[in-house]
């Protein structure tokens, strides 16, 4: 399977570019999943049912949220009814939605769409590595399912490396989100599971993590709210990773970074 999971969008230049891109992109690469985390999408925080509705019209086959889930109140009817809208597994017992999406390919193949949240410098959840070892004992790699995608949306690097060790062999691709710059440890881990420790934003990379630099820094300077938070409107990078597989046994066979667009250096697999 060929897998192109590309990283949190940023507001209305990240929206824009992914929209008007992923067509081509799903073509190039022949893509057979997409999965696309939109938890910034509508005006830097959260999504709403119109955005999340121009994203699957533009190739996204699941969109995964994060800490951002609730910041637009009308994603609350939409999620409940939505079987490809995934928000963190570990939320609370009643909360709208689902954690995971199994989606089935028009070739009959499947794959089973997972996010948890991490809890290091984030909300007190419930425990994402143990929800996520019950969510997979319900699966079997290669078997019940051709592919498992991971979306692990932290903000410490040791507990994204963490829950990819923990994961390794039982998944095809374990992928960090939430800190918005793609780093540069895209692998193979022992097991067979591919990983990279945040596939970084959809957005305009002359800012601070998407956001307008005269609102971000003097809150750095003076530890003051100032002024509101704005995402960048300037040309946007997509980021994010792609993933090609064994369908006998549901492990990678290589991983590599997308980049394309904007500011940073460009990557895109041959």
């Amino acid at each position: 399977m060929r897998i192109l999971f590309l990283g949190d969008i940023v507001g209305r230049t990240g929206r824009d570019a992914v929209v008007a891109a992923l067509p081509e992109l799903r073509r190039v690469l022949r893509a057979d999943l997409v999965v696309v985390n939109a938890e910034n999408a509508s005006h830097g925080f959260g999504l709403s049912p119109d955005m999340a509705k121009a994203l699957f019209e533009a190739g996204a086959d699941v969109l995964t949220l994060g800490n951002h889930s609730w910041d637009r109140k009308e994603i609350i009817p939409y999620i409940a009814d939505s079987k490809r809208l995934v928000r963190p597994l570990n939320y609370p017992p009643g909360t709208p939605g689902s954690g995971t999406a199994l989606v089935e390919l028009a070739d009959g193949r499947r794959a089973l769409v997972l996010q948890a949240m991490g809890r290091l410098y984030m909300d007190p959840l419930d425990c994402p590595f143990r929800l996520t070892a019950q969510e997979l004992s319900r699966h079997r790699l290669g078997q019940t399912v051709q592919a498992v995608v991971l979306d692990f949306h932290a903000e410490a690097t040791s507990e994204k490396m963490a829950y990819g060790h923990s994961f390794d062999g039982q998944a095809s691709l374990i992928v960090g989100t939430h800190t918005h710059c793609p780093t540069a440890d895209h692998q193979i881990l022992p097991g067979g599971t591919a990983y990279q420790s945040d596939a970084g934003m959809c957005g305009d990379y002359d800012s601070v993590i998407g956001m307008t630099k005269t609102a971000a820094i003097p809150r750095f300077w003076t530890k003051m709210p100032g002024e509101r938070l704005q995402p960048a409107d300037g040309p946007a990078t997509i980021c994010g990773v792609f993933v090609t597989t064994d369908d006998a046994t549901g492990l990678a066979t290589s991983v590599h970074p997308v980049r394309t667009g904007g500011r940073l250096s460009q990557l895109l697999p041959v």
